[in-house]
């Protein structure tokens, strides 16, 4: 049989099944999160889910028969966090998995997650936290993923493994690495029982939902049938099944089934988990390599500071700048801020560059004072587009050559027509002659106010962005969709 490495807590109980059944198992737990490679040898498979497996068959093998799956214990991804991150983040409403992003964005939470890549358990949490950053309320669709806003989130992932198990046997070596770790209950409440701990984990079970794992037995072969009918049987049990409770953490598939305290509590809203491989490959390609420390963006922003700005826009302005900071409790908001390790420059503009900063996101002082810059600007008269936008390709030029595996982007904001500088046709020139790394920067121009709408979106198709109009919103609704989707 071959099992996730998870389910080596279940050994004990090998003798006690061979001596009531008569079938001896001989486990491999080296399970992947979608059962990869040659399942040949093996006659039965035993991961924490079957979701990945039947998505890659499914796509491999169109009308594949599905094996006999039955479902022998449960248990949903959750956090949990050490007793000071627990009241760094302490709410008087239920924590949510937005709430676990916004304190990863400014570094309050540093936790571990095991590798999406190979690990279900890493798979579902981050398949949950997508779904809860969709905000759709269902299992996510290819559209859901067309926008990426875990960067935040992925900011604060300081640990991982390539299986859960191995996730937790670095954390309880390195537990000032990590003052969170994201898995299975049933791990968690177990470590907790183990006393490997400093202190125990707070565990939390996200408000907005969890993907829960149902440990399902399949089987791979049917001449093992009568085995497998045999195993799955005593398995369900109700003694085993209060056996398997106790000892593994995991809650009984029978509802009456004596378990610990800590298992009594219902489970909340389960998260229904995407009925397309592509959409969780798409999740998983996102997020990248975990164990890979990645350079937070640098995104410049050219911000129009000409005196039409002035009054209720320029409030608008600051206004998104001061969410984005972390001041809107919205979950979108929790999902989309500026995050640590982030690199921001503003640069304000009129009828020529008047002043720019950049600061990269160490802590709320960093904030205050890019919040400052923005809300102390001085505005003049004219209003030249394209002339700041060839300044944010400068920009961006140097940035690359500096620092080339940093992402780059560029948001553009005016709310009128360019009336000096260069034409449109001179930026295009010039951002023709850029080299490749600058000239691949995309630019996202937020369409605002008398903006001319049909140029702007010329500037973001030669770019690889696309417009964002905030005249049927406003620009921090505008900012928010270009954070998620740049």
């Amino acid at each position: 049989m071959l099992a996730s490495p998870e389910l080596a807590d279940i050994k004990p109980l090998l003798q006690r099944l061979k001596k009531d059944t008569g079938v001896e198992l001989d486990i491999d737990f080296t399970a992947t999160a979608d059962l990869s490679g040659s399942l040949g040898s093996y006659d039965l498979a035993w991961p924490a889910s079957d979701r990945s497996y039947l998505l890659r068959l499914s796509a491999e093998r169109s009308g594949a028969a599905k094996p006999e799956s039955t479902a022998v214990m449960r248990s949903p991804v959750v956090v949990g966090l050490t007793p000071a991150a627990a009241r760094s983040v302490a709410s008087d409403k239920p924590l949510t998995w937005a709430d676990i992003a916004d304190a990863a964005a400014d570094g309050t939470v540093r936790f571990g997650m095991a590798d999406p890549r190979r690990s279900d358990t890493g798979r579902a949490a981050l398949v949950g936290v997508a779904t809860a950053a969709a905000g759709t309320g269902d299992a996510l669709r290819r559209e859901d993923v067309s926008c990426d806003r875990l960067r935040g989130f992925r900011s604060g992932q300081t640990l991982t493994g390539a299986s859960s198990h191995e996730l937790i046997d670095t954390y309880v070596r390195r537990q000032g690495a990590a003052n969170a770790l994201i898995a299975h209950e049933s791990e968690l409440l177990s470590l907790n029982a183990s006393h490997k701990l400093r202190q125990p984990l707070r565990i939390v079970h996200p408000a907005d939902g969890m993907v829960l794992s149902d440990f399902p037995l399949m089987l791979l072969d049917q001449r093992q049938h009568k085995a497998y009918r045999k195993v799955v049987d005593w398995l369900r049990r109700d003694d085993v099944q209060e056996e398997l409770a106790r000892t593994t953490w995991r809650r009984p598939v029978g509802g009456d089934v004596p378990r610990p305290r800590e298992l009594r509590a219902p489970i909340g809203n389960a998260l229904s988990y995407p009925d397309e491989l592509a959409v969780v490959q798409r999740v998983i390609d996102s997020y990248g390599d975990p164990g890979r420390r990645r350079s937070g963006d640098h995104v410049v922003f050219l911000l129009d500071f000409s005196t039409s700005m002035r009054g209720a826009r320029m409030a608008d302005l600051r206004r998104a700048f001061t969410g984005l900071s972390g001041a809107d409790p919205s979950t979108t908001g929790k999902f989309t801020r500026f995050y640590r390790g982030e690199r921001l420059t503003v640069v304000r503009f009129a009828g020529r560059v008047l002043q720019e900063r950049t600061v990269t996101v160490r802590g709320e002082e960093d904030l205050r004072r890019l919040n400052s810059f923005v809300s102390k600007g001085d505005f003049a008269e004219d209003t030249a587009v394209w002339s700041a936008l060839v300044r944010g390709y400068g920009i961006a030029a140097d940035a690359a050559r500096g620092e080339p595996g940093r992402p780059l982007s560029i948001v553009l904001m005016t709310d009128g027509e360019n009336n000096t500088g260069m034409s449109y046709g001179e930026f295009a020139r010039r951002h023709a002659r850029l080299d490749g790394a600058a000239r691949s920067v995309p630019t996202f121009p937020v369409h605002f106010g008398e903006a001319d709408a049909r140029e702007l979106r010329r500037a973001a198709d030669a770019t690889g962005g696309r417009v964002v109009d905030a005249n049927s919103s406003s620009l921090s609704q505008a900012f928010k969709e270009i954070r998620g989707c740049r």
